[in-house]
């Protein structure tokens, strides 16, 4: 299924995708920990299958991030070997955690703000992976595929000043407004039936940046997610971004950062596309 949310910030409405494309409304009051926690995607393949949710005007309606905010958004740093080679790093022994503040969460269609005194602001395309239940100490590869929800598009937009250039933790460089624009949609684990073969693109201003695919990545999903659980309890609704590819601006050419105006466009195989225009703080 396609699970989405969809109306105006803050006023978002949950739907659910059906196969002739149409939104339709599962009367369900959010897409968050509590409604994964409680079978919640159950529930709504359930009603779809009945055939009686009722259609939802989607024309000219805004659509909002598929989930709302997480409890924590964690990101994997450095984990595709061409990208560690344009950042100058050498490849991770183990995976680079770093957080993301959980208010960074926008639409995908949404304006990305360029932050005040920012020069380099720069782009990610990312597969990023929604947690649907409690996960601690998972023992096996597939201990932590059964605890994935879903998958979704996840740009994991940097400042690279912030992050590499004036001191401390990557944080402040990842955790600006407007900085992870996800969707269009949660597609559930059950549509995706290998989150390793997953062809991601992004382009800005119409040029191709990044043309890669989720087999390059140094530690794959379902080490990331047993991996983490070592270290944190993963809670329903949480969100993974799982690294991009090389093709950012900080390992190009002239470093082509981000400025007012610009737009941005994504996909990933299988789980839609993303189009954002730049604005400033």
């Amino acid at each position: 299924m396609k699970l989405l949310r969809v109306g105006p910030v803050g006023q978002e409405r949950p739907v659910v995708m059906d196969d002739a494309g149409k939104l339709r409304d599962f009367g369900e009051p959010e897409i968050d920990g509590a409604f994964f926690a409680s079978g919640g995607v159950a529930r709504v393949r359930a009603a779809l299958e009945r055939g009686d949710l009722p259609v939802v005007e989607e024309e000219g309606v805004r659509v909002g991030a598929p989930v709302a905010r997480p409890g924590k958004i964690v990101c994997i740093g450095l984990n595709y070997s061409d990208h560690a080679a344009e950042s100058g790093a050498a490849v991770p022994e183990e995976p680079v955690v770093f957080m993301k503040a959980s208010n960074t969460m926008v639409g995908p269609y949404d304006e990305v703000l360029v932050p005040r005194a920012s020069v380099k602001t720069d782009w990610e395309v990312e597969l990023a992976v929604v947690i649907g239940r409690e996960a601690r100490y998972l023992r096996s590869r597939e201990e932590a595929l059964d605890v994935i929800a879903g998958y979704a598009i996840s740009n994991d937009v940097s400042e690279r000043e912030f992050q590499l250039e004036r001191g401390g933790q990557w944080d402040k460089g990842k955790s600006c407004e407007t900085f992870n624009p996800l969707g269009p949609w949660l597609v559930t684990a059950d549509e995706v039936s290998d989150p390793q073969r997953l062809g991601m693109r992004l382009w800005v201003n119409g040029e191709l940046r990044q043309d890669g695919d989720t087999k390059n990545m140094i530690f794959d999903v379902a080490e990331v997610v047993r991996y983490l659980s070592q270290f944190m309890v993963l809670e329903p609704g949480d969100v993974i971004n799982t690294g991009t590819p090389a093709g950012v601006a900080m390992g190009m050419p002239g470093q082509p950062y981000l400025r007012a105006g610009d737009v941005m466009e994504l996909e990933i195989e299988g789980l839609g596309r993303q189009r954002q225009t730049v604005g400033q703080a």
